[in-house]
């Protein structure tokens, strides 16, 4: 096999486009209600739903990190990367967090992919059905997860994302005994980031029962579209040898693409705009319609 190194990808790769930024309620299927904001061309941003439709515009779908939101650093200029190169990019706040309704004490990951799956039926609704789906961190391991149940998708992308979603529980820290010893489901309040938030006991085993092997092998062996891992090799808090794992558990055609400037919530300078740009540059590839 012959290995070809990869260019480096500037915005002279992809078509550079004015962005307008919409933010829209989408409801859910518990009755509650996700804060999303819908980055779109500049030249598509005004046409109404039908000929919205016409013009091809291909979705993305991005998933935000950890107890993030949808304005996180790398979710925001990530999805404004996308829309500069022709993409629609669909990003929300999971239940309980930013400006969506809900408890976030009452969340799994298991409603995460819940509450991706209602953002992606809102698009096929209002734009039309998701062809990329993007994943920061733990949202990398959700879109790993849902990739099977959008018929649409043509493409995957993770940033940071570990291997095993149960992996996420060790930023709790000196927290995370007292949880997994609880004698009960009740809430138990968490300093995360500088903010209090409330984790329950089956939040954890909910963690775990999605990252059984088995579970792994046949979601992440069995992805039926592209994947693009992103990955820093400084990242100190998802080692990089977890983008290697999920990278070789992953069927052909499949990318690897380092991220050497970046910190894990790529915050330093330029590196989310860089990530964003390499994944528009490569879902070209795959995704149709972008010019």
């Amino acid at each position: 096999m012959t290995v070809r190194p990869v260019r480096a990808v500037s915005s002279a790769d992809v078509a550079v486009r004015s962005v307008s930024t919409i933010d829209i309620q989408i409801p859910t299927r518990t009755g509650g209600t996700l804060a999303g904001s819908l980055d779109l061309p500049g030249d598509v941003a005004h046409l109404p739903p039908e000929e919205f439709r016409a013009a091809r515009v291909p979705v993305a779908v991005l998933v935000h990190c950890f107890t993030c939101t949808r304005k996180a650093p790398a979710t925001f200029r990530i999805a404004k990367a996308l829309a500069r190169a022709g993409f629609a990019a669909l990003r929300f706040d999971l239940t309980g967090l930013g400006d969506s309704t809900g408890d976030f004490a009452d969340t799994t990951f298991s409603s995460d992919l819940d509450d991706l799956r209602d953002a992606a039926a809102w698009a096929t609704q209002q734009l039309s059905a998701p062809q990329l789906l993007v994943g920061h961190s733990l949202g990398g391991a959700a879109v790993l997860a849902a990739a099977g149940d959008l018929p649409s998708l043509r493409a995957v992308a993770t940033v940071g994302a570990p291997y095993r979603p149960a992996d996420a529980a060790a930023t709790l820290g000196d927290a995370l005994p007292g949880l997994l010893a609880a004698p009960d489901d009740t809430p138990q309040t968490v300093a995360l980031s500088g903010r209090d938030l409330a984790f329950r006991r089956s939040f954890l085993t909910d963690l775990a029962a999605q990252s059984d092997p088995a579970v792994l092998a046949e979601r992440i062996g069995g992805l039926r579209v592209p994947l693009l891992v992103l990955h820093s090799p400084v990242d100190q808090t998802v080692p990089v040898a977890e983008a290697a794992r999920l990278f070789a558990a992953a069927p052909w055609p499949k990318s690897f693409i380092s991220l050497p400037e970046a910190d894990h919530l790529l915050t330093w300078r330029g590196s989310a705009q860089h990530a964003g740009e390499t994944i528009a540059w490569w879902a070209r590839q795959y995704i149709t319609a972008l010019d």
